[in-house]
C-alpha cells in the first residue's frame, strides 16, 4: 500500500501555489500523486488503485456509430498551456465568440491566464464555432479541448 502524503507536504505545496500565483500544482513521488488547485481551494491526494489482472472484454458495438470524442475532432482548438480560461476580454464584456459565429484564422477566441499573464488564444483555422467546451474562468490543462471550429 502506498504511503499517504503528510499535512506538511500538502501545506508547503499550497503555500507555493499562493506564492507563485499558479492555479494548480501537481507532484508525483513513486505511487503517490498530490495535486493542489486553486478554485475554491481544493486539495487532492491520489493513490492509484491496483491494476486488474486481466482486461475485461468490451461490450458489442451498437448499430449506430458513436460520435468521436471531442479531443479527436479535426477542428478541436486545444489549450497550449495550463491556466484559467476567459471567454471575454474583461469582466462584464461580451464574449469573444459564441456558438455559430464564423471566425478567421488568427482571430482571438479567448484568453488563457497563466502566472498572471493574459495569453490570447487564436483560431488555428477559419470556420464556424460549433462547440465551446470550456466555461468562463474555468481552470484548463495543457492540451485540453477549448472549442471546436468546423
Amino acid at each position: 500500500m502506498a504511503k499517504l502524503p503528510d499535512k506538511k507536504t500538502i501545506k508547503e505545496l499550497a503555500d507555493l501555489l499562493a506564492d507563485t500565483g499558479l492555479s494548480e500544482i501537481e507532484v508525483e513521488t513513486g505511487e503517490v500523486r498530490i495535486r493542489v488547485a486553486r478554485q475554491g481551494v481544493a486539495v487532492n491526494a491520489v493513490v492509484p488503485a491496483p491494476v486488474a489482472a486481466a482486461p475485461v472484454a468490451a461490450p458489442a458495438a451498437e448499430a449506430s456509430t458513436p460520435a468521436a470524442p471531442v479531443g479527436e475532432l479535426a477542428g478541436a482548438l486545444k489549450s497550449p498551456m495550463v491556466g484559467t480560461a476567459y471567454l471575454s476580454p474583461e469582466p462584464g464584456a461580451a464574449n469573444f465568440v459564441k456558438v455559430g459565429d464564423s471566425v478567421s484564422e488568427g482571430q482571438t477566441l479567448l484568453i488563457v491566464e497563466a502566472m498572471k499573464t493574459m495569453n490570447p488564444i487564436a483560431a488555428t483555422k477559419s470556420g464556424k464555432v460549433t462547440q465551446i467546451i470550456v466555461g468562463n474562468e474555468q481552470p484548463v490543462e495543457f492540451d485540453e479541448v477549448l472549442m471546436v471550429i468546423e
